[in-house]
């Protein structure tokens, strides 16, 4: 079974992104806002996803397959009202450790998420986050990018 394990943080402070790779994402829920598996369709710049993603907070089920822009394109109308619209920049922190920073845009903006991945829980739990990292939202349900595709920026 693939496993997804990181941790999401509000960014408090806008870090030197010179360095980091940019890329434009729009992604798309099938799945109803209170289903506990989500099925998402993503575009990050010219490559197309599904993506299958179970549970939630610090470890989750995740399965993706890269999809022909056709596939996509076929499912993208029955994601209608459920959309995000962001700009993903990837980068690398001091420890080395990668970040993926969320810059959204449109009904979301100016919301900014940073997210970063470990190879085990412990490493997550030990992680401590750089200044410019906000509050950890990781177990926040309100920051999980299903939900504000439908509900929009939480409160």
């Amino acid at each position: 079974m693939s496993k997804e394990i990181e941790r999401k943080f509000l960014v408090a402070a806008a870090p030197d992104l010179s360095n980091a790779q940019k890329a434009v994402v729009r992604q798309g829920y099938l799945t109803a806002p209170d289903d506990s598996t989500e099925l998402r369709l993503r575009q990050k710049d010219d490559a197309f996803f599904l993506t299958l993603k179970g549970g939630g907070g610090l470890v989750r089920v995740e399965r993706e397959a890269q999809i022909t822009a056709k596939q996509f394109e076929t499912f993208w109308p029955e994601t209608e009202g459920r959309r995000v619209e962001k700009e993903r920049y990837t980068g690398r922190l001091p420890d080395g450790l990668m970040f993926e920073l969320d810059i959204f845009s449109g009904d979301l903006a100016p919301l900014r998420l940073v997210e970063v991945e470990f190879d085990s829980e412990e490493d997550a739990e030990a992680f401590v986050p750089p200044e410019w990292f906000g509050a950890d939202v990781t177990e926040d349900k309100r920051f999980k990018n299903k939900t504000m595709a439908t509900k929009g920026i939480p409160d």
